[in-house]
């Protein structure tokens, strides 16, 4: 079932609550006219600066200083603390945290097509994974590589005018559990299953040797825009859901 549809997002409360059993999760555009651009950066730690600079190009850089001041104000909300007072630490693999966080937010990033997503909860770990669906992708190349047998049997069965859904299905799915276990590519994709057919729920099918891992995590199917395919691993059972549009976040409630 495809959670998270287009009507599903709406614009956020004045005051924000997170509840243990609910999942929030935000969407916006990273698109911003250059005066907040300008004062979105003002709410970026040294290190973040730093980081903006080292981009090439004009558009990464923005993007970059718009996903992590939208970040910021988001946990900022939460905590009841500025954005510019937010502080991260940073596992071995590079997965980021709240470093004083008593409520114990978990949170987690993704961007793709200029569209950004974070998605926050406080009842385990969490993963969310975005992409912009393109027709130029090598799927059997990919799937080869990438993917499991399983996967990549069923991809090669599939019809052309499905493969492409299903593909995507298959990485984003993947990659959010991925991101939920904070382990980076030392646990490789290969090494594990995942549902992938247009209209069959999401699920995490086979992790060899791992006993308890397939009910330890729900997997949720995201649609953020008509263009873009995305995927949500959430550690536990049970979670309610909420979409929350970020346009204005960083107009409306960045630290001043």
């Amino acid at each position: 079932m495809r959670q998270g549809t287009l009507n599903s997002w709406t614009y956020p409360p004045a005051v924000l609550s997170l509840p243990e059993n609910e999942v929030h999760v935000w969407c916006a555009s990273l698109n911003l006219p250059p005066d907040g651009l300008a004062k979105t950066i003002e709410l970026l730690a040294t290190d973040e600066v730093v980081r903006a600079a080292r981009f090439r190009f004009k558009k990464d850089r923005d993007h970059f200083v718009i996903r992590r001041g939208l970040l910021r104000v988001i946990l900022g909300c939460y905590l009841g603390i500025p954005p510019k007072k937010v502080e991260f630490t940073y596992n071995p693999f590079g997965k980021p945290a709240v470093s004083i966080n008593p409520e114990g937010f978990r949170f987690n990033l993704c961007h793709s097509g200029g569209l950004a997503l974070i998605a926050v909860t406080r009842r385990g770990e969490i993963g969310v994974d975005l992409e912009r669906v393109r027709d130029d992708v090598e799927i059997d190349e990919l799937s080869e590589g990438l993917f499991s047998e399983i996967e990549h049997d069923i991809l090669r069965s599939l019809p052309p005018k499905v493969r492409l859904q299903a593909f995507f299905n298959c990485w984003t799915r993947k990659e959010a559990y991925l991101k939920a276990r904070g382990e980076g590519l030392s646990f490789p994709l290969k090494q594990f299953t995942v549902s992938l057919l247009p209209g069959e729920p999401p699920r995490l099918l086979d992790v060899p040797n791992e006993v308890g891992e397939i009910d330890r995590w729900t997997l949720y199917q995201l649609s953020p825009a008509p263009d873009h395919v995305a995927a949500l691993a959430v550690e536990g059972k049970g979670h309610r859901l909420r979409y929350w549009r970020g346009e204005d976040l960083l107009r409306d409630r960045r630290d001043e």
